[in-house]
């Protein structure tokens, strides 16, 4: 039986606590991009919209393309402190123009698209060409880390294992939702990064487990990383 691979991409399967974990996200953040939220303004309670669609009901999660957005997103906020309602118009005028229905887990957001939008939140916010340009490098870094199928959709996110969100920071671990449901594992071995820290924590060594997966200690540490509340450790 032939595996429906963009109906998997779709599928909630992460939910917010765990996708925000992987993320390295608080929790009440993640849930912001994703349903909204009610703030006081001058006494006043006003609404800004979410900026990621859910695929399913709040209650099943987010799917894979849903992480993948909330990770492109992440660029905007982490660095620059965007304001979502800004950022919510600039991919609203992104997406008309370029006929796009999710710009934040399209491929042409890595060609055309990234300096339409950046252009655009530059406008928006009154960013200079220089600060546009910093704000799109920041961005391909993000990028970079999404692998895509021949058609430009995203079939396997690296997420950053440590807080250095750089383009030369380490990639050993992959979220790939034909693998292990879409949790995090080990590059080329397939082996989840929970299992690598269940056996790190009962006492197994760095050297240990790169000889049991035939891998370098630096990879092992990456991946175990990925099990680690980074926020607290930072």
């Amino acid at each position: 039986m032939a595996i429906d691979i963009d109906r998997l991409r779709r599928t909630p399967a992460y939910p917010f606590v765990e996708a925000a974990h992987y993320l390295n996200l608080p929790v009440s953040t993640l849930r912001a991009w994703c349903l909204g939220q009610r703030y006081r303004h001058n006494d006043e309670v006003r609404v800004f919209e979410n900026v990621i669609q859910l695929d399913g009901e709040p209650r099943d999660g987010l799917s894979f393309l849903n992480v993948v957005e909330a990770h492109v997103l992440m660029a905007f906020r982490r660095k620059h402190r965007i304001p979502l309602p800004k950022i919510r118009q600039a991919l609203e005028y992104t997406s008309q123009q370029l006929e796009i229905e999710r710009p934040l887990a399209d491929n042409r957001l890595q060609t055309d698209g990234l300096d339409l939008l950046v252009e655009r939140l530059g406008a928006l916010i009154n960013v200079s060409k220089d600060g546009q340009l910093e704000m799109a490098s920041v961005v391909e870094a993000y990028l970079s880390r999404i692998e895509r199928d021949p058609k430009g959709v995203p079939i396997k996110l690296y997420p950053f294992t440590r807080n250095d969100d750089t383009s030369d920071a380490p990639a050993p671990v992959e979220m790939n939702p034909l693998v292990s449901f879409g949790r995090p594992v080990l590059v080329g071995r397939a082996v989840p990064t929970a299992v690598l820290a269940d056996r790190f924590k009962a006492g197994d060594s760095l050297v240990a487990l790169s000889e049991d997966y035939d891998t370098t200690s630096e990879a092992i540490e990456e991946a175990i990383r990925c099990e680690l509340d980074r926020r607290r450790a930072a």
